[in-house]
């Protein structure tokens, strides 16, 4: 299936609204459901996806997080891709709070933040 930023899947009585969350990979994604966000591994609990690895790229994993989910509702959960947090799942306003990688910086600050080892 292809989808793009936006799409809505219907999955039986589920409505999927598709968004493109490039960083990790140019092709991650986020799928939401009523208040519920499957994050793949563009946003764990407590930390967010790789970006140093083959595709991955700071910049867009900066506008994907902050252009995007931070901007949703701060009661939306999260299900990550993978459990590497300290819990399976989380919510936007939890993750604004605890979350080190997304304390407040710049674009250019993300970046360098995101190749330090």
């Amino acid at each position: 299936i292809d989808v793009v930023d936006g799409d809505i899947i219907k999955v039986g009585k589920i409505t999927l609204k598709v968004i493109h969350t490039p960083g990790h990979t140019p092709d991650s994604i986020c799928l939401l459901f009523d208040k519920k966000l499957v994050t793949g591994d563009t946003l764990f609990v407590g930390e967010c996806g790789r970006t140093d690895l083959s595709g991955g790229n700071p910049a867009e994993m900066y506008n994907s997080l902050f252009g995007k989910l931070m901007k949703l509702d701060d009661d939306v959960e999260i299900y990550p891709g993978h459990d590497y947090g300290l819990k399976p799942k989380s919510t936007i306003g939890e993750e604004k709070r605890i979350n080190y990688v997304l304390e407040e910086r710049s674009l250019e600050e993300f970046v360098e933040f995101m190749r330090e080892p």
